[in-house]
């Protein structure tokens, strides 16, 4: 079997870089969040969920007293820094999530995801997402993509907040406890090396997807199994044998 073949259980998919285009989500999603992030604290800041993200800027910024407009331009540092700060991708979240529900917004995925992403669950294969993007982010890109809602293909999502920082391994432990699928059964796909390094010492088969044009093709993805493309990748389950 090559380090492209595997048989598992479960898929874990990163997203930016791996299943979509990065361009895309900083070209596209990061400009309109900015533009939507006054309003949102300004005339939503009661709601628990955006109360929560601004209580948890305070306390990594040591602000208690920080007011919407010193929060509004924290995001707006983290975003500049591509931080994967937790309460930045939950009020992105909130913003992308109600962007897709009114059309203004359609996700990006590469030609060769989903045709992939069918075959495999059509093989038994459960498909799970694990990004920096919170959960309702992740919920929305896949029910607003090119070809329609996508949420049937996939199972559990996972962001920092649910599992942890992408580049510990405790994290990818915790997921593992989640979808009670041995971590030898679980296959990650990533473009980050400090991810599949992460998966890897959790017990998780990887292969890194490094695709032209993305900001970690340079870099590489390390001693891992290498796919320019996910049509470079097969894979089996016990179900289906």
């Amino acid at each position: 079997m090559s380090a492209l073949s595997h048989d598992v259980d479960a898929v874990v998919l990163d997203i930016e870089g791996t299943t979509s285009a990065t361009g895309f989500v900083v070209d596209v999603l990061y400009p309109y969040s900015r533009s939507r992030f006054a309003a949102l604290l300004t005339e939503r800041g009661d709601d628990p969920e955006v109360a929560r993200a601004v209580g948890q800027v305070r306390e990594l910024t040591g602000e208690p007293d920080a007011d919407a407009e010193r929060v509004e331009k924290v995001l707006n540092g983290w975003l500049d820094e591509d931080r994967k700060a937790t309460p930045l991708k939950t009020l992105q979240g909130i913003i992308w999530s109600e962007g897709f529900a009114r059309g203004d917004l359609v996700s990006h995925f590469y030609p060769d995801v989903l045709p992939a992403l069918r075959r495999w669950h059509a093989a038994g294969i459960a498909l799970h997402v694990y990004s920096s993007g919170s959960v309702a982010a992740q919920r929305a890109w896949f029910a607003s993509s090119p070809e329609g809602d996508l949420l049937p293909l996939v199972g559990g999502l996972y962001d920092t907040e649910n599992a942890g920082p992408k580049q510990e391994a405790d994290s990818y432990r915790r997921i593992t406890a989640a979808l009670t699928v041995p971590a030898d059964r679980t296959l990650f796909l990533s473009d980050r090396p400090g991810e599949l390094d992460a998966a890897r010492a959790a017990g998780w088969r990887t292969v890194g997807v490094r695709r032209p044009g993305e900001p970690y093709y340079e870099q590489g993805v390390g001693d891992h199994p290498e796919a320019g493309a996910f049509d470079e990748i097969t894979l089996s389950t016990r179900s289906t044998k």
